[in-house]
């Protein structure tokens, strides 16, 4: 179902070049496609086409922009298994997994083909006092120019959607990188955009790798850089010059499971489950610290030890598999590194732990060293450690004891606990009675600290692709 190669996106146009690079199939390791790889000369004309497109973007009406955007959520419909296919390729996602995110992408899409027309601004009063009578007060939004994106691997759809979608609702031209080892997604939405009636330059997707990508950091023509990955982003940052940046950088999520979850244990280990392996924990928001009552540690430790032993790992490609590999042997490697480490810490392996090239098995620890890099750092893959607490102001310390805060959870009966949660939390987002994992595509997402700056959901990403004009009109 894979195209045997894939060309790059210039000013609305597919090309190809001399220079190819393979796309692995990461649970074979074997080439699964080719994509085209543009030079220096091609990246310098996407970014001068964006920049010529402003005004044609700018003066692309809300309706059309929003005819755009549901033409690309319906065509995505049309060509879901493909795009699920590729997406299991060319990440390792478990394919009911895939499936699942190009749900996401679809809605993505619709939620911006619903604010492309709701892009307003507000009428504010201006007689505060005496001398001002008469004076009224005017805002609207208006585009912020050509914006740059990069992606990561890990959602090559949607977080790919998460930035096309609402730049095109906002009217900006983007030029946007995706991710090396997963680029297809974003080569295929640049095909769908390609049938579209979008301004000349409106958009451009290059495969460039990151040592080529400085000019869609550094270049001032660029007015927002929107990037999510890893810590490199702060790097990016201080490259960018006066343009506005935002930053998702990832986190080490933990989720409070209260003294009063005993009866609920049942749906508890299930979400634990899910928010922890779910993409084998290859998401910023997996659920890698779990702190449980000290009253009902035992008992949550049991169940999720049991439930997790269950879980199936291998070929993605088949419906019953959960668990497939990581995104490459190096990454697997690096994980296995940390729990090694902190098992000789004196951490102790409840399940798990043991590698086959890139499949690391779903591993459960406990007694984690806190000064660990399983504890302290990003795992990003299949692991969780486990942690009893005795009060709930120990736990509440104990999520707040990280560099990270992107987002967190918290599963009680207590709303004096849910309330004391999202206002001592130092996270982005709690969710109560739920795995920090969760997220819905227009609520505003994104961290604090080394999670980053800025929120993504479309209706926020589009304030961030506009500014506010004011118009301040006097009665004569």
């Amino acid at each position: 179902m894979l195209a045997k190669s894939y060309p790059y996106y210039l000013a609305n146009q597919p090309q190809t070049s001399k220079e190819m690079m393979d796309v692995l199939d990461k649970y074979t390791g074997k080439v699964a496609t080719r994509v085209a790889v543009p030079d220096a000369k091609a990246t310098e004309k996407a970014i001068a086409a964006a920049a010529k497109a402003t005004g044609p973007m700018r003066d692309f009406k809300p309706w059309a922009r929003q005819q755009v955007l549901q033409h690309c959520a319906d065509r995505f419909v049309e060509r879901r298994e493909e795009l699920a296919y590729a997406l299991c390729v060319e990440a390792g996602k478990p394919i009911r997994d895939s499936d699942g995110e190009v749900t996401r992408l679809i809605e993505t899409f619709r939620i911006a083909a619903e604010e492309a027309v709701r892009v307003n601004g507000e009428t504010f009063n201006m007689e505060i006092a005496q001398r001002l009578n008469g004076y009224h007060g005017y805002t609207k939004r208006v585009p912020l120019g050509p914006v740059s994106f990069i992606t990561p691997f890990n959602f090559p759809l949607n977080l790919v959607a998460h930035k096309v979608a609402p730049a095109i609702a906002a009217g900006c031209p983007f030029v946007l990188k995706p991710a090396e080892r997963t680029p297809i997604g974003a080569l295929i939405i640049g095909e769908i955009l390609a049938e579209t009636d979008l301004p000349k330059g409106a958009f451009s997707v290059l495969n460039l790798d990151g040592k080529h990508a400085g000019p869609l950091v550094e270049d001032p023509r660029f007015k927002l850089l929107s990037f999510t990955g890893s810590q490199l982003g702060w790097d990016l940052k201080t490259r960018a010059g006066h343009k506005k940046v935002t930053l998702e950088l990832g986190g080490n999520a933990a989720c409070i499971v209260d003294s009063d979850q005993g009866p609920k244990l049942d749906y508890v280990i299930e979400r634990l489950v899910f928010g922890a392996l779910y993409q084998s924990g290859q998401s910023c928001i997996s659920v890698q610290r779990i702190y449980v009552h000290e009253s009902i540690y035992d008992e949550v430790k049991k169940r999720l030890v049991a439930a997790v032993k269950k879980l199936k790992a291998g070929d993605p490609k088949k419906k019953d598999t959960f668990l497939g590999p990581m995104i490459d042997e190096a990454a697997a490697e690096r994980l296995h590194g940390w729990i090694e480490d902190a098992r000789k810490g004196g951490g102790k392996v409840l399940c798990g732990g043991k590698r086959n090239g890139a499949m690391l098995e779903a591993t459960l620890m406990e007694d984690v060293p806190t000064d660990s890099k399983a504890n302290r750092m990003e795992a990003f893959g299949p692991f969780a450690l486990l942690a009893p607490y005795r009060k709930f102001d120990d736990a509440v310390a104990m999520v707040n004891d990280s560099d990270f805060g992107l987002q967190a959870g918290i599963f009680t009966d207590s709303l004096d606990h849910a309330m004391r949660a999202w206002n001592d939390l130092e996270q982005g987002g709690v969710i109560v009675n739920d795995v920090p994992s969760f997220r819905v595509d227009n609520m505003p997402y994104g961290g604090i600290k080394l999670s980053g700056i800025g929120r993504e959901g479309v209706r926020y990403a589009i304030e961030d692709m506009t500014e506010l004009r004011l118009m301040v009109m006097r009665e004569l």
